[in-house]
């Protein structure tokens, strides 16, 4: 029961100071690169095919009252005209909580700006828009001060929402550059974001005035070729939404182990809260993800076992093989 009290008194807190501090109130992944609409609408259709297909689901804090479950899925398809699409549904909710997160989205980014010798330096502009639908039932809500010493008392200092649902539209751009050279040594590319460009109103609280603040996130890297069947990615991402922070510093390595399969492992680190080790392979069309967040923060020590499991599979396929097959430089996996 004092699992529950604490675990319910954080989802309402983590909404109550979003409004009061302007805090970070975006869910997300560890493994952001699965999901190109949330870190970066220009990423849309990036990638070596004609379609891509991700899944992916994140557990979090699950000892505390079933934690956080977030599921992300989306679709992209790249044409021949420098215009790609893309779709996604993100959701997350918070357990016994009663709070629900939940984001259709659609997005369009431009590919056709290309210079250098032989045109392998893209850049490429993007932009994605829906709708954000937050939601509390308050019947599942309890909070610390309705504890009565034996157990919880819902007509105690009742907690009540001024809006419990709320739907806003919702709207975000980006830009993107990499360094598609083939045979080169070192390939670069990054990015910047800037999502909620329509700062959603944020009224749970009757009191409140405040919107959803601008996030602001820019990620980038270097894929090394160690050699013809190796590589290191060195990798960053920071974002900054609000008074909140978050910044991402790690690597990942590619191991070319048979003409099929392609072994994949690293870590990446969190500051401040988590290292997060992961492993997962390329199998012909398909890339198989496993990471998992040890928690290194403070929370960890009030709350126990707060770690969280992200399992992502992504499919990427063709219409038709290319008479000369270009290696093609991914600015993600």
């Amino acid at each position: 029961m004092l699992k529950r009290i604490f675990r319910c008194s954080l989802v309402f807190c983590t909404v109550f100071f979003a409004a009061k501090t302007f805090a970070q109130v975006d869910p997300h992944f560890s493994q952001y690169y699965v999901y190109p609409q949330s870190l970066n609408p220009a990423l849309t259709g990036v990638m070596d095919g004609d379609y891509r297909v991700a899944a992916i689901r994140r557990s979090q804090w699950a000892s505390i009252d079933n934690g956080f479950t977030t599921i992300g899925v989306s679709g992209e398809y790249a044409t021949d005209k420098n215009i790609n699409f893309g779709v996604g549904l993100f959701q997350q909710s918070a357990g016994n909580g009663g709070y629900t997160y939940f984001t259709p989205y659609a997005s369009v980014a431009y590919t056709g700006i290309k210079f250098g010798a032989n045109g392998d330096q893209h850049i490429s502009i993007g932009i994605n828009a829906g709708m954000i639908d937050r939601r509390f039932d308050q019947s599942k809500f309890t909070s610390g001060n309705q504890w009565t010493g034996t157990g919880v008392d819902p007509g105690i200092h009742p907690e009540v929402l001024y809006t419990p649902t709320q739907t806003s539209f919702d709207i975000g751009a980006g830009v993107l550059y990499f360094d598609a050279t083939p045979n080169k040594k070192a390939n670069i590319y990054a990015g910047f974001s800037a999502g909620h460009l329509t700062q959603p109103a944020d009224k749970f609280m009757s009191y409140s005035t405040s919107s959803v603040p601008i996030k602001y996130t820019v990620h980038g890297g270097v894929k090394i070729n160690v050699s013809n069947t190796f590589s290191v990615t060195p990798n960053l991402l920071y974002m900054k939404q609000g008074t909140a922070e978050e910044k991402m510093l790690g690597a990942y390595a590619q191991l070319k182990t048979g003409e099929n399969f392609d072994f994949l492992f690293g870590a990446n680190y969190r500051f401040q809260d988590a290292l997060v080790p992961f492993v997962g392979g390329y199998y012909k069309n398909f890339v198989l993800g496993l990471s998992y967040d040890v928690n290194t923060s403070d929370l960890g020590k009030i709350a126990g076992n707060a770690n969280g499991f992200e399992l992502s599979l992504t499919y990427t396929g063709k219409k038709r093989p290319k008479a000369v097959e270009q290696p093609f430089i991914c600015p993600r996996l």
